[in-house]
């Protein structure tokens, strides 16, 4: 990319754009906003105020223990205040935040801790034996800083050297000089958590990070009046990067602790009690959510709650039970590790609003939507070639900008995953439309070639989630004798649907959307749909569950 130097400015340019800016603000504009936990026994309440002396004492803590600026510290935590003060403690040192995805096969962690040469893990004890069955494989970590109310005395646990998170902190001073860091810093790392290979390092910049939260706060509307409820796990991508959004505005920030989408009683009643305002997590949140709202008498009233919608698109059917049943709006975004991770968020413009019927405002939630200020979006075909923005054109989404990831850390082999213009290839394919909205039809990897035509399997999956005796679908192309590939739907039915529902039943059913011969020949009916750590359709495996279904033939 050519860069063209005009007159030099007047402005402060070399004031460096550093996280522990966004904290320092919050406790001096914000000071009396609340952070909340919901504890295993309580709520745990405390304030920006009380939250940034304890980041403070933080800091002080990690050069007590000779954690030196660019070192990497890991972090295994739930959605908790403390893990919210490593948010900041550590980038503000220097050193990097290691997000560790708690949910990781053992061999994942591993590879993951030695790769980004980790000197230091905190470990919630909730979550010692997750560090324990990896520590034996660890080469560069020095100890390990265990997360709890208990005495250090009363923890049984295998790992050595190990410290007291309170202790530390209550020995610390509250007073710490922050560095001016050079923005180009590191301020945490996340490991990809594809299929296929080994986890790819992602370092996000402090520069990269500071506009990130800047954008985000401003796509999601959000103001010190809010009370925002972070249900997206901290350990992935930042938590979507909105605890920071959050700090930003000053909003209340309310943190569920450890929890199971298989148990959102709780969590609901701590929406109402605590007066959320917006809230963020992929369909496998919202879907479990949705489905205790249908089952109880008396519907919470969610009306205004705008909750965030990621990881994959929200089927219509979910977007219409929230408004009706809740009077809660489905937002629907885009991201990825590599893009911090917003790229893009679904608002209807007014002057749409005014044209579409109800139907075409369901069916144009569904899109991705309109990409964030800062960032470049094209679409190509597999010669690279742009393609036109017209809503037909379907190729691969390429994405570039400040808060985009220009290369994997220390990976060797994938250069081919980003353009020779700087552009990230995300793997994705997709169609923009002439007011600017992205719709993603199918992973490059994920799309279904039958007979030398495409079909989407994102299409496909959404329409058959529209029938209601559907809790859950997914879609996959897998080998077919004839004609290279056919769709094969796996349909998980509601308690009150098992045995009633057939496969004529959904067939008939995608038949009012799709043409004949894109209908599958088959359905499989499912208790549980394979997922990944984050939730999304684990489709490399379903692919090869199935692969021999349509060669018996």
């Amino acid at each position: 990319m050519k860069i063209v130097k005009g007159l030099p400015s007047t402005s402060q340019d070399d004031y460096q754009l550093n996280i522990t800016t966004l904290i320092r603000h919050a406790a001096r504009n914000f000071g009396g906003q609340e952070i909340v936990t919901k504890m295993p026994d309580r709520l745990f309440r405390y304030t920006y105020e009380d939250a940034y002396e304890r980041i403070k004492r933080l800091a002080n803590t990690l050069e007590g223990l000779e954690i030196k600026a660019g070192d990497r510290v890991g972090v295994l935590e739930w959605n908790t205040y403390r893990h919210y003060e490593l948010f900041f403690g550590i980038p503000g040192t220097g050193a990097v935040l290691l997000q560790l995805n708690l949910r990781l096969a053992p061999s994942d962690l591993i590879y993951i801790i030695n790769h980004a040469e980790a000197q230091l893990i905190f470990v919630d004890e909730t979550l010692i034996p997750v560090a324990e069955a990896v520590a034996p494989e660890l080469k560069t970590v020095k100890g390990y800083i265990i997360v709890t109310d208990k005495k250090l005395s009363d923890i049984e646990t295998k790992l050595s050297p190990v410290y007291s998170y309170e202790d530390l902190l209550e020995k610390a001073k509250p007073e710490y000089n922050w560095s001016m860091l050079d923005e180009r810093s590191v301020y945490a790392a996340c490991y990809t958590t594809g299929t296929t290979g080994k986890p790819k390092g992602v370092y996000y910049s402090h520069r990269d990070v500071y506009m990130h939260t800047m954008q985000i706060t401003i796509a999601f509307e959000l103001t010190q009046r809010d009370c925002f409820l972070q249900m997206t796990p901290m350990f992935h991508a930042m938590g979507w990067g909105t605890p920071q959004a959050a700090t930003l505005a000053g909003a209340k920030l309310l943190l569920p602790g450890r929890y199971t989408a298989q148990d959102m009683g709780p969590i609901i009643a701590l929406m109402i009690q605590e007066k959320v305002t917006a809230s963020d997590g992929a369909p496998a949140i919202w879907m479990p959510m949705l489905e205790h709202i249908r089952g109880v008498k008396e519907k919470p009233n969610l009306k205004g709650v705008q909750l965030i919608c990621g990881a994959s698109e929200p089927p219509i059917a979910m977007m219409k039970g929230f408004h009706e049943l809740t009077g809660a709006e489905i937002v629907h975004s885009y991201g990825a590790t590599e893009t911090t991770p917003l790229i893009t968020v679904n608002r209807a413009k007014p002057w749409l609003e005014d044209k579409l019927s109800q139907e075409e405002k369901w069916d144009l939630n569904r899109k991705q939507g309109l990409t964030l200020t800062g960032l470049d979006v094209k679409l190509v075909d597999p010669k690279g070639k742009e393609l036109p923005q017209d809503g037909k054109s379907a190729g691969e989404v390429l994405v570039r900008g400040p808060w985009v990831t220009a290369s994997y850390y220390n990976a060797p082999g994938t250069e081919s995953q980003f353009s020779v213009d700087g552009y990230w290839r995300s793997g994705d394919i997709g169609t923009l439309d002439t007011e600017g909205y992205l719709k993603l039809t199918d992973r490059v990897k994920d799309v279904i070639k039958s007979g030398g035509e495409w079909i989407s399997s994102v299409d496909m999956e959404n329409e058959i989630m529209g029938h209601p005796g559907v809790l859950e679908a997914t879609v996959v192309g897998v080998p077919h004798p004839k004609w290279e590939e056919r769709p094969l739907p796996l349909v998980v039915l509601r308690e009150e649907s098992k045995g009633k529902v057939t496969k004529e039943d959904i067939i008939d059913h995608l038949g009012k959307r799709f043409a004949k011969w894109q209908l599958p020949d088959e359905v499989k009916f499912v208790d549980i749909i394979p997922k990944t750590s984050v939730g999304k359709f684990d489709k490399k495996v379903i692919r090869g569950q199935y692969k021999d279904v349509y060669m018996r033939e």
